[in-house]
């Protein structure tokens, strides 16, 4: 069954359309990454999905109600969350009143809210560092927090925006782990990578955009044969006769 559902959806900026006719869904309990070249139309993608664009054309179904052009706090009230690109904690707040934010849209009651938040904050893995300003963490740990605060809104399908970025070779082998676990909870995973070792881990399905249009929707072997998705983005080092 189709936890997310998008049809034909067209965004443009000026005289550049970011996004031309773009299908795709995402079934409950998949892992779908979207990859393609800078300036493919990704994070466009994702930003209309969570409802900070509204399409030009098209429409965007999520927990079989259509979605387009609803506010931020319906479309996360229905369950859908998502990171940034460049994460932007509250640095001068802790690391368990950040998250707390995220669980202050699922109940107004304070003791509620931190009681889930350390709930979260285990899970992710950075419990111990609940009482530290944000400013104080490291690259890796300002990510793992933005991933806290996302999951703390008690999200069915979470978008995450290259949460990989920057990492090195273990950061980002713990990171796919955590990406696993989530999903082994009940999450739905969509997510923009670069890191190619953890789309080709991870992914149940890929989708490829270039030039804000779809090239290829399909599983990991096919989208490393693909001659369209090689010249475009993978180069031929991908390509496996």
């Amino acid at each position: 069954m189709d936890l997310l559902k998008i049809e034909t959806v067209m965004k443009s900026f000026g005289g550049l359309t970011a996004l031309r006719n773009v299908d795709l869904s995402v079934s409950r309990g998949q892992i779908k990454s979207i990859i393609g070249p800078n300036g493919a139309g990704k994070t466009t993608l994702f930003n209309v999905i969570s409802g900070f664009y509204r399409p030009d054309q098209g429409a965007i179904h999520f927990c079989g109600q259509n979605i387009t052009g609803q506010s931020l706090e319906n479309i996360s009230r229905l369950g859908l969350a998502r990171t940034f690109q460049v994460v932007k904690p509250f640095l001068s707040m802790s690391v368990l009143e950040n998250v707390m934010i995220g669980s202050l849209s699922r109940t107004s009651k304070m003791l509620v809210a931190k009681v889930k938040a350390m709930e979260v904050l285990k899970n992710i893995g950075i419990a111990e560092k609940a009482k530290l300003l944000a400013k104080n963490l490291t690259l890796e740990d300002r990510k793992r927090l933005e991933l806290a605060r996302a999951m703390a809104t008690g999200p069915k399908l979470i978008l995450l925006d290259e949460v990989m970025a920057g990492l090195n070779p273990t950061e980002t082998d713990e990171f796919i782990e955590l990406i696993r676990k989530i999903r082994s909870e009940g999450v739905t995973v969509l997510l923009i990578e670069h890191v190619m070792q953890a789309v080709l881990s991870l992914s149940d399905e890929v989708v490829v955009l270039n030039y804000g249009e779809k090239i290829y929707e399909g599983d990991t072997q096919g989208v490393i044969r693909d001659r369209a998705v090689i010249e475009a983005y993978l180069g031929e080092e991908y390509f496996l006769t």
